[in-house]
């Protein structure tokens, strides 16, 4: 177990909304309830899954919503600090402690929940996730791989709605659940679901990727110090590959059903040009095409950064805008066939069989 350094935090919520692909939250809104945390005094420490008792309860806090720029509660807030009161009723459901804090994917918003949670309540945090990236449904959380069930769950709202899930039907009732919770406040709801032993829990999550997080912010800090490639830097840490680089023509979005979808348009320059990158975004980029072929199929990573290596986040993405994108691996658990059932192309209504993305660049990378 480690204690983080504030410098390692600001390098934590710059990687994780790299590898948020687009999603994830916002990393400012992350950044400021990270920096609340530790200004009072309270401390952030990272634990291996090796160093917690089998026994041990983990669970994991969340915002469930939409990241369409704009959206405001409906309603006035009653509930100013609402993730520490789904905790908090979680685990007077569970008649238990809860041990650890697990974060639900990697973004700078949803990372850093779970980062300020466990500072609060004075645990540690797991050096892991439950995705690997982030990614726009429940659907898309590594436990369903294993048939451990993310219920009882606990989710409120600052409206006021404080509701318990006992037990759902299947994911897609679960996920519909949720996400009307979420319409009802306006821009989010807060959950807290998925409380597991941490022997349940050593299989679903993907371990290590925390850590991830601060080297790939590292990297982008190191690179911009010594006037090297940022953009070059994040591509080497994830093993990836810069595919594009342009400007975004167009980009059209709606708030639909607490998601921002929508596709946004690249027009290449320098070397990549007169090619076209697209990208179809539900809330992250899922599909990504390259003159009309695929070029990288979920669960598989799309990423846009500035030239400095800011990563971009699909609310603040906007016509005209300069991007580079990088592809790079998912974990390997998604790309299993019980994984790909839930994150694969098919479940976003494309109709391709899933391709690595090291197979679908190799005609565009020398």
């Amino acid at each position: 177990m480690r204690e983080l350094k504030e410098e390692e935090l600001k390098d934590m919520i710059v990687g994780c909304t790299v590898l948020g692909t687009g999603g994830g939250g916002d990393p400012e809104e992350g950044w400021k309830m990270v920096k609340d945390a530790i200004s009072e005094g309270k401390r952030i420490r990272l634990v291996s899954l090796d160093e917690l008792d089998d026994d041990a309860i983990v669970a994991v806090p969340y915002f469930v919503g939409s990241i369409a720029p704009g959206l405001k509660s409906k309603k006035e807030v009653k509930i100013s600090e609402p993730i520490k009161v789904a905790f908090e009723r979680m685990e007077e459901y569970l008649g238990q402690k809860i041990s650890a804090v697990v974060a639900s994917e990697l973004g700078g918003g949803n990372t850093a929940v779970a980062l300020s949670i466990a500072a609060r309540l004075d645990l540690p945090i797991v050096d892991g996730d439950l995705l690997g990236r982030a990614a726009p449904e429940l659907h898309q959380c590594t436990v369903h791989i294993y048939n451990v069930p993310m219920y009882p769950s606990v989710i409120v709202t600052e409206s006021g709605n404080v509701v318990i899930v006992e037990r759902y039907a299947d994911i897609d009732d679960y996920e519909a659940i949720a996400r009307y919770i979420s319409v009802l406040g306006g821009k989010f709801s807060a959950v807290v679901d998925t409380p597991m032993s941490v022997r349940d829990a050593k299989n679903p999550v993907v371990e290590g990727t925390l850590s991830l997080g601060i080297e790939v912010g590292k990297a982008i800090r190191v690179a911009r110090e010594e006037n090297r490639d940022p953009v070059e830097a994040v591509a080497n840490i994830l093993s990836g590959w810069k595919i594009f680089e342009g400007i975004v023509k167009k980009y059209e979005w709606r708030n639909e059903g607490g998601f921002l979808k929508g596709e946004v348009l690249v027009e290449g320059t320098e070397n990549y040009s007169p090619h076209k990158l697209k990208s179809w975004i539900m809330n992250e980029h899922i599909m990504v095409w390259m003159d009309d072929e695929p070029i990288l199929m979920p669960p598989d990573l799309l990423i846009f950064l500035k030239d400095d290596g800011t990563p971009i986040t699909n609310t603040e993405l906007s016509e005209g805008m300069k991007i580079n994108a990088i592809a790079t691996k998912a974990p390997d658990k998604w790309r299993t066939p019980n994984g790909l059932k839930y994150f694969g192309p098919k479940k976003f209504g494309f109709d391709y069989e899933y391709i690595p993305v090291e197979e679908l660049v190799k005609r565009w990378i020398k």
